[in-house]
């Protein structure tokens, strides 16, 4: 057979090699799949069989385990790297079992409690090479010892059914950890937790005492066993650089009988930026027992977009007192005893969640979420005032974006006494407010995803005048991958300074690389943000 030219032997030639390779990708991916379940199945506590917990591609539930705890659209296209195999622990050897197996075979470990990681780094990767997944939910037992005021808390667990588990016990006692209900408590406590009551009590990590965690060998360690430092490095610096946590010991803390809600609303025509000015003057120098949230987005009325303000509040204590306090610290607000509701602790979670009035308590514990889309967060920390002015230009740069909403939560409090290295997480005094930058939308795609990421990353350019510098510091629970990736070659170090001193700052980093470098020289527990050693 004659062939004429080079670019005729490409065209029969090119489709063969892609189906070679194709195939070629697929049966090394089985024959690993193969190897590592085989693996698992022998290494495995025969009291406790890890068989029907293992779910392939091949299997038929595979998609819809995957999908259950997707929390963020943007994650489930069929583009989204897959794992090859999803592991729903039902007992601590099972997750053993994976980490002695994973190193064997040289994969990549993912672990997920309640799949809230606003990058999908709890079940997806980039980096390349063959993942797993285990999921944690199964392991979600929460025992709570009123008499000296804690709790032990298994990592699958959410925190609906943390609070429900508490308040079931006693109605002056609960726990200083976030707003959403069924986040899991894996991702949120071991990097950092905050909430409506962080400026009266700190964060999550602030009043965890004991831990268990899976190290790299397999073997399961608590707070005396594992040592000071790498206690230290989970309670807010990301647990999955270092290990696998099993379970927290968390300190309750004490809330009045009754506590009172609001949740006003304020417009452009009803002087916000007057209202935004002062919020940013007085929110971090209230009375620690009140947390006041400020909320900023645009809303269409009439066919024109104008900003609207919502102000959901927390206050530890009766009604009048606080209309009394905010009538002499912030009247701008115009607060009246006609906007307060009275309600115990437990009901003031269903409130802050906008479930409606009414809604037993029960609700806490659904693992269903209340809505799930696309979305793209990122944080920043203000620390000198806003003027009004500033908010003016704030106002009209997200009316010219789409579907922006920014999110203030105040500080001060507790968080200024405690010091900045006391955890890994260091966002403590001089901090005025952490702002959350939010755009969710409907359409799904990588097309519509592209253009809100790029509207998120303009607004978020545009307030750089108004933020923290050098560096431009982040919450490491509102994971953003803009802000620096990890290939995890020989530049790691270094690429992990980037991100690692925005989440950390410097002092802390280097202190999470070298406990890093002790528990996990070969670097086995990482991800595309995870703590580098100090070897790289």
């Amino acid at each position: 057979m004659a062939i004429t030219s080079s670019f005729n032997i490409q065209i029969f030639i090119f489709p063969l090699l892609v189906v070679l390779l194709c195939t070629q990708s697929s049966e090394t991916s089985t024959s690993i799949t193969d190897r590592f379940t085989q693996c698992l199945n022998n290494q495995a506590d025969p009291g406790f069989p890890i068989s029907g917990q293992l779910y392939t591609p091949r299997n038929s539930s595979f998609p819809s385990v995957l999908q259950a705890y997707i929390r963020n659209l943007r994650f489930n296209e069929s583009t989204t790297p897959k794992p090859i195999v999803i592991i729903t622990a039902l007992h601590p050897s099972h997750i053993q079992a994976a980490v002695v197996c994973a190193k064997t075979h040289r994969l990549l470990m993912k672990t997920r409690s309640g799949g809230h990681d606003y990058e999908g780094l709890s079940y997806i990767s980039y980096l390349n090479q063959p993942f797993f997944v285990v999921d944690t939910f199964n392991l979600r037992s929460i025992r709570v010892n009123i008499e000296d005021e804690t709790a032990w808390v298994q990592t699958g667990a959410t925190l609906g059914e943390v609070y429900y588990r508490i308040a079931e016990k006693s109605n002056t006692h609960a726990f200083p950890a976030g707003i959403c209900p069924t986040v899991g408590v894996g991702g949120h406590f071991s990097g950092g937790g905050y909430g409506n009551l962080m400026r009266k009590y700190g964060l999550s990590v602030d009043n965890i005492v004991d831990a268990q965690l899976i190290n790299v060998n397999g073997k399961i360690l608590n707070r005396k066993s594992m040592g000071e430092d790498l206690f230290w490095a989970i309670t807010g610096g990301g647990g999955v650089s270092f290990g696998v946590v099993l379970a927290f010991k968390i300190k309750l803390v004490r809330v009045p009988t009754v506590v009172t809600v609001f949740n006003i609303q304020r417009t452009s025509e009803q002087n916000l930026s007057t209202i935004a000015d002062r919020w940013i003057q007085v929110a971090n120098k209230l009375d620690n027992d009140l947390f006041l949230r400020m909320i900023l987005q645009v809303i269409n009325t009439n066919g024109e977009r104008t900003i609207g303000g919502i102000f959901p509040t927390l206050y530890l204590g009766n009604s009048t007192a606080l209309v009394t306090l905010l009538n002499k610290d912030f009247p701008e607000l115009g607060v009246q005893i006609s906007d307060c509701i009275e309600m115990s602790w437990i009901e003031s979670v269903l409130f802050y969640t906008n479930f409606p009035m009414g809604t037993p308590t029960t609700a806490l514990l659904s693992r269903t979420a209340q809505g799930i889309n696309p979305f793209k967060v990122k944080s920043d920390y203000v620390k000198n005032p806003i003027s009004k002015e500033g908010f003016k230009y704030i106002f009209e740069k997200m009316k010219e974006l789409e579907n922006q909403m920014l999110i203030f939560n105040p500080y001060g409090g507790r968080m200024s006494e405690i010091s900045e290295f006391a955890k890994p997480f260091p966002h403590r005094s001089g901090n005025i407010a952490k702002i959350q930058y939010y755009v969710t939308w409907d359409e799904l795609g990588v097309e519509a995803a592209d253009r809100y990421l790029n509207f998120t990353r303009m607004m978020y350019d545009y307030m750089t005048p108004f933020v923290s510098m050098n560096p431009r510091e982040a919450f490491l629970n509102y994971r953003d991958l803009d802000i620096g990736v990890n290939n995890h070659g020989k530049n790691a170090y270094v690429e992990g300074m980037v991100y690692g001193h925005k989440y950390f700052k410097e002092t802390n980093y280097k202190r999470l690389t070298m406990v890093k470098t002790r528990v996990d020289p070969t670097n086995f527990f990482r991800n595309e943000q995870s703590i580098p050693t100090l070897s790289s």
